[in-house]
């Protein structure tokens, strides 16, 4: 019950332009009932409501904008821009009623607008505390009925200290923001190395099984082979299987570790060999779309994304139809696998990584290190899509 408020909860707070689409929102709100509540009488009163109105209708449609998806980082300061234009055409309009909702109207820009540029936030900050007292000085001149009360001193230092007090998180979170980014690229080199040592690993275990046990069963089948065109003996049928079934183990287990026809020919090749392996198991159809990507730095990843996979798909998930697809694009290669099976909650990977079941987990951090990305999506009864993204870089 809890999964859903905390998955929208990360999701506004992944990017700062959502979050300030939810807190404009409930800020126009206090602009209208304060308005409604004080009575005040704005200079242009039709000018007003029109902007406040067209204001609302498009921090709702704005709103809907950020949920529908990532937007470009440009968003964010277009939305910041439109806010402060929008509060200097409501003090415009409203005349000397702009001395009583001043300090509601410039809230919103210091408090949401710049959360990475503390030296902006430090001068947006400090140009509205100066224009709230000017305004405050030029009406009280001009118009007879308006006064210059004490409390206006206190306003104004109030948001001079809302100024400092939003420079200093914003300063704070940016600190942290790049200790996390060099904590990242930390993390990201430590789990490159670590693929490496793993690589070389594996290409040794795999060169030893091949060179010692593979070759010691294959010339024991060779001379029970043998042996069995002299003697017709049952006991000598059933250990000349035993021994091939076993030399046909051990060989997929030296491919698994290290693909030859990776090294050979590469990534496109032995993805065609990949998928003639899962089609002649029977389990399932499998349709494959792979363009000829040459031998990307990232070619053993994204084999390996391939085979974790495909496994997957032929143990559990009870499919008809795998597809997997291949492309280049641009600086980039994409690998992709699609089922039509039983799917699952991915809420649930927590709780296999917990168990021990790392599969998935330890391909989406290697994909990570290696600069690319791991997107799953899936549904109990809705089959699982899979998309690989890796950098196109050469060897």
């Amino acid at each position: 019950m809890n999964r859903r408020p905390a998955r929208l909860v990360d999701f506004v707070a992944a990017e700062p332009v959502r979050l300030s689409a939810f807190l404009r929102l409930p800020l126009i709100g206090l602009i209208v009932l304060l308005v409604s509540l004080w009575e005040v009488e704005h200079w242009l009163p039709l000018a007003y409501a029109l902007i406040l109105g067209t204001y609302s209708v498009a921090a709702l449609v704005w709103v809907v904008v950020v949920l529908r998806g990532p937007v470009p980082p440009w968003a964010g300061w277009a939305s910041t821009g439109i806010d402060v234009l929008t509060v200097v055409a409501l003090c415009v309009v409203s005349g000397g009623a702009t001395v009583a909702l001043l300090p509601v109207f410039f809230l919103l820009p210091i408090s949401v607008a710049f959360q990475d540029r503390p030296s902006l936030t430090a001068a947006v900050g400090i140009a509205t505390a100066v224009g709230y007292l000017g305004v405050w000085i030029v009406y009280s001149k001009r118009d007879d009925t308006v006064e210059l009360p004490s409390v206006v001193y206190t306003h104004f230092g109030l948001l001079l200290w809302l100024a400092a007090a939003m420079t200093a998180l914003c300063y704070f979170l940016t600190r942290a923001a790049a200790r996390v980014a060099t904590l990242l690229d930390m993390r990201r080199t430590l789990v490159s190395e670590s693929m490496r040592a793993d690589e070389r690993h594996s290409r040794e275990l795999a060169e030893q099984l091949h060179d010692g046990p593979l070759q010691d069963l294959l010339a024991a089948r060779l001379e029970l082979d043998e042996f069995r065109e002299r003697h017709s003996d049952p006991a000598l049928d059933a250990a000349y299987q035993a021994v091939q079934d076993t030399a046909t183990r051990l060989r997929s287990a030296v491919t698994a570790l290290h693909p030859q026809v990776l090294t050979e020919v590469g990534l496109t090749a032995a993805l065609r060999e990949l998928v003639r392996d899962y089609e002649r198991r029977g389990n399932f159809a499998v349709e494959a779309d792979l363009e000829e990507v040459g031998r990307p730095r990232s070619q053993s990843l994204l084999y390996r994304a391939a085979r974790e996979l495909l496994a997957n798909a032929y143990k559990h998930a009870r499919a008809s139809t795998v597809r997997v697809r291949l492309t280049g694009a641009g600086d980039t290669i994409t690998l992709s696998v699609a089922d039509d099976g039983t799917g699952f909650d991915p809420a649930i990977l927590n709780h296999c990584v917990a168990a021990g079941h790392i599969g998935l987990a330890s391909l989406a951090v290697r994909i990570d290190a290696m600069g690319g990305s791991m997107k799953l999506t899936s549904a109990i009864g809705g089959g699982t899509r899979a998309s690989v993204t890796t950098p196109a870089g050469a060897e």
